[in-house]
């Protein structure tokens, strides 16, 4: 379909999110016209590319803006991005008891995404007092709406033992669904649980599966214990672990990588 800069009051979200995957620099046109015209799906959209510099040149300050616009005219998702935006910085000043309100009004609407980043804040203690049990609360329930984030921690809670009673069988069933739901944090809790019960063949389908889809703090954060598995199989895992953070990070993933394949079995 050809979308054109008059149609833009027509078009909706999902048409400008299509649009944006097959055309990027064609749509971020679209899309910030709409966004002037008003369109508050647009609004919020403009913002998310703005972060991340898809179609059109990154500007953080610009897409604080333009969620806060969108967020006035009471779009749930623009105010959660805007809590996000004041909790890390993006495009001006940290101010996490504004993030926490802004969350707070946001998962008042039932939006799970701010249930999960107010939970953030609680179980960490920024911006508000730390309070485990709230945040568990929230977890819980985000993890009741689908959220597969959400799920993997409230696995967490369970296998830890944190505000409630320890619990690995429940643990391992909210990893199960959040691996099963896309988070890639969730498909390597389970996959560790599966690796530790000697299920080695399905942990590593779903250690794959999380390299796939992770960021590269993930990597960063789980490439050593790979490479200090029992199991041979994973440590040739960690290999790939290593090589997909060089491809995304720096010199200082780049340096890992050297390091891990000069130890011995690190090349395998």
């Amino acid at each position: 379909m050809n979308f054109t800069l008059k149609r833009t009051e027509t078009l909706s979200g999902d048409e400008l999110r299509e649009r944006l995957a097959s055309d990027p620099r064609q749509a971020a046109r679209i899309i910030l016209s709409a966004a002037r015209d008003g369109l508050t799906d647009a609004q919020t959209l403009l913002g998310q590319i703005l972060l991340d510099g898809q179609g059109i040149e990154k500007d953080p300050a610009l897409a604080r803006t333009w969620f806060h616009i969108a967020a006035q005219s009471g779009d749930v998702m623009a105010r959660n991005m805007l809590g996000r935006c004041l909790e890390h910085g993006w495009g001006g000043d940290i101010d996490l008891p504004e993030a926490a309100r802004h969350y707070r009004l946001a998962l008042a609407e039932g939006l799970d995404w701010a249930m999960y980043n107010y939970a953030g804040l609680l179980a960490t203690g920024r911006g508000v007092p730390k309070d485990q049990e709230q945040a568990f609360a929230w977890y819980l329930k985000a993890a009741e709406a689908g959220h597969a984030k959400s799920m993997n921690l409230v696995g967490r809670y369970h296998e830890e033992g944190i505000a409630v009673a320890r619990d690995a069988e429940v643990a391992l069933e909210w990893y199960r669904r959040s691996a099963q739901g896309g988070d890639f944090r969730g498909q390597f809790s389970y996959a560790a649980v599966l690796a530790a019960q000697g299920r080695i063949d399905e942990a590593l389908g779903w250690l794959q599966r999380s390299l796939a889809t992770g960021n590269l703090n993930f990597l960063r954060a789980t490439r050593a214990s790979l490479g200090q598995a029992s199991d041979p199989r994973i440590r040739v895992l960690a290999g790939d672990f290593h090589q997909r953070a060089s491809e995304l990070g720096d010199d200082s993933d780049r340096q890992a990588q050297e390091q891990f394949l000069a130890q011995p079995g690190g090349g395998m």
